[in-house]
This record gives structure tokens, C-alpha cells and sequence, in this order.
């Protein structure tokens, strides 16, 4: 039997392309009771090196996301550019679309899944307040069934808003 290409720790996020983010936050509140949720604009002025399919790239999104025991459940709707999460809009409608990892070793663990030879199809970096904070999108979808993001959290995120209200000591 063969060594995994990487040892996957954990799922920590779920995430769903949505086509009105307020909605469907409300409809997860009112429905499972999932918030508060974090909400904020991603874009060119939140993010540097942005790519999409091996392009330097310009988008934009709303995303909103909360938390339920250890998994992060994200919404994402799609605003300019073209995204992972537009062509998903565009061809499935609103669903499941990625499941995300955060390993301890970012770079390697990026690097050991291109060296499989999956391709990155969107990437980012500084996404947090300081500027630290990555992810990319492997194109995962013809042998798993979805994307998957590998990310590096940043140590301080955005909040534009919260829904329906920030969390005590927020």
C-alpha cells in the first residue's frame, strides 16, 4: 500500500456558494440556529496575489462565516471577477462547494499536493488584517467529488458585520 500524498488532520471548514448571503444566513439562524456570523467583503483591497487558473487575477465576495463545535461553516456570494465560487453559481446553483483544511504546515502541505499533480485554480495571500493569511483552491473535483482549500489562517480576520448579532466580548 502507498504513503498518502498528505495526511489529512482534519476537515475544520465546510464551505457554500450562496447567491444572496444575507438570506441564506438567516435561513441557517432561523433553521439550524448557526451564528452569529463574521461577515466581510474579500477583494482586491482585503488580499494580495490573487490568481485564478494560474492568471494574476482581480475578484471580489462577501463571505460570512460561523462556527459549530470545531467546523466553520462559510458562505460565499460571488461579486466580480471570475472565481471558483462564480463557475460553481453558475453551472450547479447554490450548494456544498469545498471542504477546507488548515494543516499545521502550510507550505509543505501545498506543496505535497501539487507535487501529486493537482493544480492550484485560485489563490491569495495577506487576507488577514496584518497582511499574513493564505489559501489556495486544488483542483480536487474529478477524483474527490469537490475542491478542496488549504489555508493559513490569519492571525487577526476582518468583520465588516455580524449576523444577527457579535458574539459576547467580540
Amino acid at each position: 500500500m502507498s504513503k498518502p500524498v498528505f495526511h489529512l488532520e482534519r476537515v475544520n471548514q465546510v464551505g457554500f456558494v450562496v447567491a444572496n448571503i444575507d438570506k441564506s444566513m438567516e435561513t441557517y439562524w432561523r433553521v439550524f440556529g448557526i451564528g452569529p456570523w463574521r461577515c466581510y467583503t474579500f477583494g482586491p483591497d482585503t488580499a494580495s496575489g490573487m490568481t485564478f487558473r494560474g492568471r494574476p487575477a482581480t475578484f471580489s465576495m462577501r463571505i460570512a462565516q460561523a462556527s459549530v463545535g470545531q467546523l466553520c461553516i462559510e458562505l460565499i456570494q460571488p461579486l466580480d471577477g471570475n472565481t471558483v465560487h462564480k463557475e460553481f453559481l453558475e453551472r450547479f446553483g447554490e450548494g456544498l462547494q469545498h471542504l477546507g483544511i488548515s494543516p499545521s504546515d502550510y507550505e509543505t502541505a501545498v506543496e505535497k499536493i501539487r507535487a501529486a499533480g493537482y493544480q492550484i485554480i485560485q489563490s491569495a495571500q495577506g487576507t488577514g488584517l496584518t497582511g499574513d493569511g493564505a489559501h489556495v483552491y486544488f483542483d480536487t473535483v474529478g477524483e474527490l467529488g469537490t475542491l478542496y482549500e488549504v489555508s493559513c489562517p490569519p492571525s487577526t480576520r476582518r468583520t465588516d458585520y455580524w449576523y444577527p448579532a457579535p458574539p459576547e466580548g467580540a
